[in-house]
């Protein structure tokens, strides 16, 4: 018996954030967020690819977040940033380079892509205004 598993084999298996979403959460996750700061969305626009960081260029993917984590995120690692953004992505846009991963500090799976983030895949930037030791959600910018 051949140990050769066809391709048919793995088109039938599961996207990474169908089976985050059916293991996960009770929600349907629709959108993931990569917050970023004005400067670098400026630089995404003019270039078409939104900038990586250092811990991205470590880890080996780009750190995204849920809305349900962006804004712990941004609390935790943004603090004090006047010009925060949450790039807001659909899922579908991504998925063949998604995937939900345990992040040990944090006690829970977070989106990473493992691959570049196009502005195309961007929906739209939303301001994430400054409130007390943290953020809440703003206008579009």
């Amino acid at each position: 018996m051949s140990s050769d598993v066809g391709l048919e084999h793995w088109s039938r298996l599961p996207s990474a954030s169908a089976l985050y979403m059916s293991t996960a959460m009770t929600g349907a996750i629709e959108f993931v967020y990569r917050l970023a700061t004005a400067q670098e969305w400026f630089i995404a626009r003019e270039t078409g690819v939104a900038p990586t960081r250092e811990i991205d260029e470590r880890d080996g993917y780009m750190h995204l977040s849920t809305r349900d984590q962006a804004l712990e995120t941004a609390r935790i690692h943004f603090a004090g940033a006047t010009d925060l953004l949450a790039l807001e992505i659909s899922l579908g846009e991504i998925d063949g380079q998604l995937k939900f991963e345990l992040a040990p500090k944090r006690g829970e799976k977070f989106p990473h892509l493992y691959g570049a983030l196009r502005t195309e895949h961007i929906r739209r930037a939303i301001k994430l205004v400054s409130c007390g030791d943290g953020f809440e959600f703003g206008e579009n910018a």
